[in-house]
């Protein structure tokens, strides 16, 4: 039988942490409740490090009112999660671990949120010369779609491919973490609160009144650093 009668969610955490894992290494809460900015429909997000894990998994969970989320890694799984957030730039896992309260220690956690919070402060893996050439150009076509565009329909969804293509380049390559969904606007505001506001200004002016000016203003502001728009000469896979 499902208990929906929520409890505090520090309390929530460290009793599922002794059901489900009493005989654990390590485990953190981390997410929205830890940084203070949780909602009617936020989740726990659990982080737990067990030795004799095979492999790692992850699992949902509805108990004392709360969905949890919970991330199960053994001593060294967690490494591979490290580097391919690493290599997609969104620090997802690094940074529950940074953020995370502990739970339960046996002596471990401290090396492995040193190590999340090294990874935090390097950055995400450079782009590259070619990579950025390749960005301008799906941009540049992402943008003509979006000014040629007569349909309010597709304009809507031509705007929102637009806005991620944009935050991904502007944050890219000024060597910083991306995010998706709600993450956007957040990694945008950690990079430049100026340009944050401009960003979802002229994407929410376009939603409000179809007005395409603000929004082709800034990707050209985003792109004139690099060259500017592209599409003549550009060629990928070419001998």
């Amino acid at each position: 039988m499902v208990d929906d009668k929520k409890l505090d969610p520090f309390d929530t955490a460290q009793l599922f942490i002794n059901k489900h894992f009493p005989h654990c290494q390590g485990a953190l809460l981390a997410g929205s409740v830890v940084r203070g900015e949780s909602t009617e429909t936020s989740d726990l997000d659990l982080v737990v490090f067990e030795k004799n894990l095979s492999i790692s998994y992850r699992e949902s969970f509805f108990e004392y009112g709360w969905r949890i989320e919970l991330f199960v890694h053994n001593q060294i799984s967690y490494k591979s999660y490290f580097l391919s957030d690493y290599e997609r730039a969104r620090p997802s896992m690094p940074q529950m671990v940074v953020e995370g309260v502990i739970l339960k220690d046996d002596g471990m956690i401290s090396a492995i949120k040193e190590e999340a919070r090294k990874l935090l402060e390097k950055g995400p893996k450079e782009w590259s010369a070619k990579t950025i050439v390749e960005k301008r150009y799906f941009l540049t076509d992402s943008l003509d779609d979006f000014i040629g565009c007569n349909d309010r329909a597709e304009g809507i969804f031509i705007a929102g491919i637009l806005a991620e293509l944009v935050s991904e380049f502007v944050l890219r390559v000024n060597k910083r973490w991306i995010g998706n969904s709600k993450w956007i606007v957040r990694s945008l505001k950690a990079y430049d609160v100026e340009f944050a506001h401009d960003f979802v200004s002229a994407f929410d002016e376009y939603y409000k009144t179809s007005e395409k000016l603000k929004v082709v203003q800034l990707v050209d502001r985003v792109l004139e650093p690099y060259g500017g728009r592209l599409f003549e000469g550009f060629s990928n896979g070419k001998e």
